[in-house]
């Protein structure tokens, strides 16, 4: 049977999404407290976190499409093979989707693709959030903790938005910089813009953390 396979790689995926996380941060935080860097530098670093990133969203998508197919596997949901196939399918084109919206980015086609993610994460999230409170599937055999664990899952989706815009200011202030060079003041904004950003991740990883415990215990 395939469902405990896809059941491992759906853990380790977890480990691989906690994991870029991590280094992630620390990277961000290394260019953002590297002001005695040349700016050069320290603008090579962030585009290296920007790619690094993608590792993030990739991890998004793989548990999506892993969820649901498991999800239906197990019987949790209906559809069975089909829908476990068609969830496979689906996190296929996903991830080339997320792909094009990075290597496009920059490109005027890339602003274009980047709204229809953004408004996707948020259709995906109030999907969530009404299966698990049963505005969805009321009457799947879905566990009470499987609906606690798309609960969650909305959540770290939710904290990733949060991130988004506290890294506004970062991405502003980092083109003036780019442009005028950096000063004590770009520097600072640049600093209390981490650990902004940082604070919301912090709840991110505390809904990780959560997910994986309920994935274990299993309460009714």
């Amino acid at each position: 049977m395939i469902a405990p396979w896809l059941l491992a790689i759906h853990v380790a995926v977890l480990g691989y999404w906690l994991g870029s996380e991590f280094v992630i941060n620390s990277t961000y935080r290394y260019v953002s407290y590297g002001d005695k860097m040349p700016f050069d530098e320290r603008s090579r670093l962030m585009e290296h976190v920007m790619h690094v990133d993608q590792h993030v969203r990739y991890a998004l998508v793989l548990q999506a499409s892993l969820g649901l197919a498991i999800a239906a596997l197990y019987g949790y949901i209906p559809g069975g093979d089909t829908l476990a196939i068609g969830a496979g399918i689906f996190g296929a084109i996903w991830l080339g989707f997320v792909e094009a919206v990075h290597r496009l980015r920059h490109g005027p086609v890339g602003k274009i693709l980047g709204a229809i993610d953004r408004q996707s994460r948020y259709l995906f999230m109030a999907l969530l959030l009404a299966a698990a409170i049963g505005l969805i599937g009321a009457e799947w055999p879905m566990p009470t903790w499987l609906r606690w664990k798309l609960a969650l899952f909305a959540g770290v989706m939710m904290s990733g938005v949060g991130i988004r815009f506290a890294l506004i200011a970062h991405f502003r202030t980092w083109a003036i910089m780019g442009r005028d060079g950096p000063t004590d003041a770009t520097n600072a904004i640049i600093k209390r813009t981490y650990v902004r950003a940082t604070s919301v991740l912090v709840l991110l990883w505390v809904f990780i953390a959560a997910i994986a415990i309920l994935s274990v215990w299993k309460p009714v």
